[in-house]
């Protein structure tokens, strides 16, 4: 596995995690989901969970599945979006009295749109670097 591609790849997808997650979940859907407590320590896990979720998808994407385009990024992306949503929200739904299933549904189309484009990001990184 090239470390390079690795770390700059996860790096960008998490990143863009990051901000994904800002505007899906603290902009356009803030009413719809909870909000986490506005500290600086919050926004260091949160970046930090973003950041391991785009290593994470860099280490399959590059070690495992060669992927290195945008296209088969998001292909892959929406796939294991889905996979993990559906994992996460079975489990919310379980655990969670508050949870509904219209949020669990929506919750997942945004963990498939948004791991989409994280994949595709790393995948595109990953094939720009060689």
């Amino acid at each position: 596995m090239k470390t390079k591609n690795f770390l700059v790849a996860g790096l960008s997808g998490g990143i863009a995690d990051f901000f994904l997650g800002w505007l899906f979940y603290g902009i356009i859907f803030k009413d719809v989901f909870p909000q986490p407590e506005e500290s600086i320590i919050t926004m260091l896990f949160i970046f930090l969970g973003c950041i391991t979720f785009g290593l994470f998808l860099a280490y399959i994407y590059i070690k495992w599945a060669q992927i290195a385009t945008a296209v088969t990024g998001a292909k892959a992306g929406a796939i294991l979006g889905l996979m993990m949503a559906l994992y996460y929200n079975f489990f919310g739904m379980a655990m969670n009295s508050e949870a509904t299933l219209q949020m669990a549904a929506l919750d997942v189309g945004i963990g498939i749109v948004m791991t989409a484009i994280i994949g595709a990001i790393i995948g595109a990184v990953n094939g720009k670097l060689g």
